[in-house]
């Protein structure tokens, strides 16, 4: 099965990680068949075998995310 989606993973729930999708569905994966190091706010994609951060789209959001708040705090 080919998937060409990309997840953000908004949040831990026992043994799933529960991620966003691209398409704004929702959906939860195993915490076994994600990397060791994922934490919530990372977006992973699937590589055909496993799933993998991809740390250029994370740091990419991030950097959209404090753009966005940079002026509610001040």
């Amino acid at each position: 099965m080919e998937d060409k989606h990309t997840y953000i993973i908004d949040r831990f729930e026992g043994k799933y990680a529960v991620c966003e999708r691209d398409d704004l569905k929702f959906v939860n994966i195993l915490l076994k068949k994600l990397p060791n190091e994922v934490k919530e706010g990372d977006t992973i994609r699937f590589d055909g075998k496993n799933y993998i951060i991809d740390i250029s789209k994370t740091k990419d959001r991030q950097k959209e995310i404090e753009e966005l708040t940079k002026d509610l705090w001040i």
